[in-house]
């Protein structure tokens, strides 16, 4: 795991002064790196039976895809307000530093369909808890939340409501 993170480039005060981004495009653009990353979630989730994965715009749109393809299991985008054509349903939440909103089609999963909620990163939590309540709303068995980073030091996975939450690497 050590060798991932020596692939991802650290920006200081980005978007704002006081933030250190995690930039995984650096990663991305590694093919061992990139191969491995989606190995490590398909892996982990093909024999779960897991019916959606769902994307969080716009880094998850990188990874579920193509661990949606691995595990037999469809793709769900997640997006920002106005980008999806049908009815939706969104929800507002607070960023480390600001606010934002999502949106998800309103017949995107089912109920009781098993999802994977998928990002490449996980901070605060609430983009992750966001998705989490819509696919809640829509009748979701939330399996689990992957994300390919986890800064641990600001306590995300504590508004994930005791869902279960894997992350490859760990700052």
């Amino acid at each position: 795991m050590e060798e991932l993170k020596k692939k991802i480039r650290e920006v200081p005060d980005f978007p704002k002064p006081g933030i250190l981004f995690y930039d995984l495009t650096t990663l991305l653009k590694d093919r061992d790196g990139l191969r491995q990353i989606v190995e490590i979630l398909s892996e982990r989730y093909i024999q779960e039976g897991i019916d959606q994965v769902l994307g969080i715009e716009s880094r998850g749109f990188i990874f579920a895809p193509a661990v949606a393809l691995n595990i037999g299991a469809g793709f769900v985008p997640v997006r920002k307000p106005g980008k999806l054509p049908a009815e939706t349903l969104s929800h507002s939440y607070e960023l480390e530093y600001g606010q934002d909103t999502l949106e998800i089609h309103r017949d995107a999963v089912e109920p009781g369909q098993r999802i994977l909620i998928v990002d490449d990163l996980i901070a605060t939590g609430g983009t992750a808890a966001a998705t989490a309540q819509m696919a809640l709303n829509l009748g979701a068995d939330i399996a689990e939340f992957a994300f390919m980073v986890e800064l641990e030091f600001l306590n995300g996975r504590e508004k994930l409501n005791g869902h279960e939450v894997f992350s490859i690497l760990k700052y």
